[in-house]
């Protein structure tokens, strides 16, 4: 019988590189990271297809089949989303911001307790369990700084002060936005795009951030069903 305890830690291990990697990216914005994520994201890929071929050939398994499938296609779902938001970050020219570092250290935090769970499935299910539920809490903080992040970007004020730092003559492009709209012309509304589309834009990183963070909590419900059904 094929080892599948060690075939779901494999992937764990390449997840936790990678969700390592997209930090350094998060943090620096260099390029060469963002190319090792992508990298990763393949690998990950090839584990899991390998992974499933293995688990079609097998006549018997240590615990329910069905969750040794889940298992194997979404413990990478983290990973995934990661490599997604790093290449529309590429293509929507969006800088790394603190609330983006933030959650990617929350990732990162998820699946290195994803990987001591499924290490300790067969061993010892009682911290399997308490390591699901440590996957699960990083989900929630992501949501939280999420909802914190976009309440944020979706102010002018915030948008208008964070211009001022930055002594940016651009600021006066959010006079508009703070007026009643009755009092603005045509043409201020279009001055006020700037700040519409930096939003959107960062939003959508935001967004890919926080699925991601979703993902890695399914994937922790997956862990914690072997748990019950194999303790």
């Amino acid at each position: 019988m094929p080892d599948f305890h060690g075939l779901l830690n494999e992937q764990c291990a390449l997840v936790v590189s990678g969700m390592d990697v997209f930090v350094a990216f998060i943090e620096t914005g260099d390029a060469a990271k963002a190319m090792e994520v992508r990298r990763l994201e393949h690998e990950g890929d090839k584990l899991k297809v390998r992974n499933i071929d293995v688990l079609n050939q097998s006549f018997s398994t240590p615990f329910d089949r069905e969750d040794i499938f889940r298992a194997i296609t979404t413990i990478d779902e983290g990973l995934n989303y990661a490599k997604t938001t790093v290449r529309e970050m590429e293509i929507l020219g969006v800088e790394p911001d603190k609330h983006m570092l933030e959650m990617a250290r929350l990732l990162s935090q998820g699946a290195k307790a994803l990987q001591a769970g499924f290490m300790k499935v067969k061993t010892d299910p009682a911290g399997a369990e308490r390591d699901a539920a440590a996957v699960r809490k990083t989900e929630r903080q992501v949501e939280k700084i999420y909802r914190s992040a976009i309440a944020e970007l979706f102010d002018p004020e915030h948008y208008a002060q964070d211009l001022k730092m930055q002594r940016s003559e651009a600021e006066d492009d959010l006079a508009p936005l703070l007026e009643p709209m009755e009092q603005q012309e045509c043409n201020a509304v279009g001055r006020g795009l700037s700040f519409v589309l930096r939003a959107l834009k960062r939003r959508e990183i935001y967004r890919h951030i926080s699925n991601a963070s979703d993902h890695m909590a399914h994937a922790g419900d997956i862990l914690h069903d072997i748990v019950v059904k194999t303790a």
